[in-house]
């Protein structure tokens, strides 16, 4: 009997076919991140896969049947995918997985457009915690809907074909920082100078704002919009980038979103190719990285209001059933940098490379904000980890004090159901191109598929 706790590293134990597995299984994940750079785009992929199989829309308030494939789409932004099992949900609750489909980015402000010197920019708000300096002087691209006053909406998605044009945002040459050098990040980078750089050419016969003109008619054209669309619109400038392998070993995976498709689409597949006879619902949030706020962010009494309806549909008391359910809150960890080592604890953070990573609590300094998870449940997820083989490990966010976060666990837990967070390590977190290990999202995956049977 090994008395100790060890790590173990996927690819050192895999043999050449589990390898081909890890490597063809990120080969769909890739596909999976390129066609969803936004959450409305990730909800609009998973509906395509979750019908390609059968699954059909649910209204609320309609009768759950034993063995009913359904998908309840809420506001184009967020997702809840139930398989109705034949197992008696007032014993065994219903099996809940949850990620995130949103990730920081830049949002166009209300009314963006504007001109300068002869150039023509998009304001921004950025969304969610970022380093603002990341954004500057890479390729952006344009997703996101506009709706018209006629009840219309138009699909925007501008910067990620070849022959499309992207967007940008300049930085000063070194020559001229000195200024900025002496300055914290935080002062030499200001939100309100991320404007995208959006044209250039004046429109004829225009004497005042003629190159915003020429942007507007451009604009108008190809979507028939104008400037006072934009007061409801929602427009995300996102990378203009795609998924790459990473290494000349080819083992992790660059991409803009991981952070936390990376656990979206691993909860997907397993609940689209596990066989159990449990109750799953597997639902995609928008809002983690703004507080889960709002109707479409997980503290919406929406998840509240499916699981009574599952409830009512079996004829058992809801009470009981959230009681005796169960949810693993699939989101990212930070993954162990050697670089900014004293950043972690090494022997309680996630490494790449070594499996889907558990955190027991989340929050910040003494553990404000988490959902600390009970001992019992981890040792039931043990158990059950252990019984199908998966390799994974424990972690935390970072070293203590140092800073923290929080993810959508709490909010479930508060309908008194077990909750812990599990998800994949990733590197360079938050930034605009984040960097996961191949063998960690097929391990999500394992560990997704042991979890709801």
């Amino acid at each position: 009997m090994d008395l100790t706790y060890n790590r173990k590293n996927i690819y050192a134990l895999a043999d050449e076919a589990e390898r081909k597995r890890i490597a063809d299984y990120c080969e769909g994940y890739k596909t999976f991140l390129d066609n969803g750079k936004t959450e409305r785009e990730t909800v609009a992929e998973t509906v395509k896969l979750v019908e390609s199989v059968g699954y059909k829309p649910y209204t609320l308030g309609d009768k759950i049947n034993k063995g009913d494939k359904l998908y309840y789409n809420n506001r184009g932004k967020g997702l809840f995918i139930l398989r109705a099992g034949t197992a008696d949900i007032a014993k065994c609750g219903v099996r809940i997985l949850v990620a995130h489909v949103d990730s920081p980015r830049l949002d166009l402000k209300q009314v963006p457009l504007f001109e300068k010197a002869d150039m023509a920019f998009l304001k921004t708000h950025y969304y969610g915690g970022i380093k603002k300096y990341h954004w500057l002087t890479i390729p952006l691209a344009l997703h996101g809907v506009v709706a018209l006053k006629d009840g219309s909406v138009v699909n925007v998605s501008i910067g990620e074909k070849d022959s499309d044009p992207v967007f940008y945002i300049t930085d000063l040459l070194p020559h001229l920082s000195q200024e900025i050098n002496t300055k914290t990040i935080a002062e030499g980078f200001q939100a309100e100078n991320l404007n995208l750089l959006v044209g250039g050419i004046p429109a004829s016969g225009e004497d005042k704002d003629a190159v915003k003109l020429g942007v507007l008619a451009l604009l108008n054209r190809e979507y028939g919009i104008t400037e006072e669309d934009f007061l409801s619109a929602e427009l995300e400038a996102v990378p203009a980038v795609k998924a790459r392998d990473v290494g000349v070993d080819r083992a992790f995976v660059a991409s803009y979103g991981h952070d936390d498709r990376v656990c979206a689409y691993p909860e997907i597949t397993a609940t689209l190719q596990t066989e159990t006879e449990q109750t799953v619902l597997t639902i995609l949030a928008d809002k983690e990285e703004i507080g889960s706020e709002g109707n479409t962010g997980m503290q919406c009494i929406l998840i509240r209001d499916i699981l009574d309806e599952i409830a009512k549909s079996y004829g058992v008391n809801a009470a009981v059933m959230r009681a005796n359910s169960s949810c693993l809150s699939a989101d990212v960890t930070a993954g162990y940098d050697p670089a900014y080592a004293s950043s972690f604890e090494d022997k309680n953070v996630g490494f790449v490379g070594k499996g889907v990573t558990m955190n027991k609590f989340t929050g910040a300094r003494g553990k404000s904000g988490s959902n600390d998870a009970s001992a019992e449940f981890i040792a039931r997820l043990r158990a059950v980890l252990e019984k199908d083989n998966v390799i994974w490990q424990t972690g935390e966010l970072g070293r203590v004090d140092l800073g923290g976060g929080g993810t959508v666990a709490k909010f479930i837990a508060n309908n008194n159901i077990d909750t812990v967070d599990m998800g994949v390590p990733v590197l360079s977190m938050h930034a605009p191109y984040e960097l996961v290990s191949k063998a960690d999202v097929y391990s999500a995956h394992k560990a997704f598929a042991a979890f709801i049977k």
